[in-house]
C-alpha cells in the first residue's frame, strides 16, 4: 500500500481568506485582532489577507475552523477553505512571471 498518496488525502490545509474593513480606528483594532488570532493559532501568511495552516487530519482541521469561527471580527468577509495535501501541492504559484515551489509541507511523524 502506498502511505504516501493515503496521507496526502488525510493531511489538510485550512486557508483564511479575509477582507475587513479599516475605515475607523476600531475597525482597524478588530482587523489586527484578528490577524494576531490567526497567527497565535498557527497560521502563516500565505499573501495579502490569505493565511494557511497545515494540519496532520480532517479532525485537527475541523478544531481549527471552529477557532477561526470563533474569532471572527464584526465586520467584513471572511472565507474558511479545507483542501487536502494533494489539492495544495497542486498549487501552481508564480511572483511575477517566475513560478515558484508551494512552501514546504510538514513532515508526519509516526508513532508505534
Amino acid at each position: 500500500m502506498n502511505t504516501e498518496r493515503f496521507n496526502a488525502y488525510r493531511i489538510m490545509w485550512v486557508l483564511v481568506l479575509y477582507d475587513l474593513p479599516t475605515e475607523t480606528k476600531a475597525n482597524m483594532k478588530d482587523a489586527n485582532r484578528f490577524r494576531k488570532a490567526l497567527i497565535d493559532d498557527g497560521f502563516t501568511l500565505f499573501q495579502f489577507s490569505m493565511y494557511v495552516r497545515h494540519c496532520p487530519s480532517r479532525e485537527n482541521a475541523e478544531v481549527h475552523i471552529k477557532r477561526v469561527k470563533f474569532m471572527l471580527p464584526k465586520a467584513g468577509k471572511v472565507a474558511i477553505m479545507s483542501i487536502t495535501d494533494k489539492q495544495f501541492g497542486d498549487i501552481e504559484i508564480f511572483f511575477a512571471r517566475n513560478k515558484e515551489e508551494p512552501p514546504p509541507t510538514f513532515q508526519q511523524l509516526e508513532l508505534f
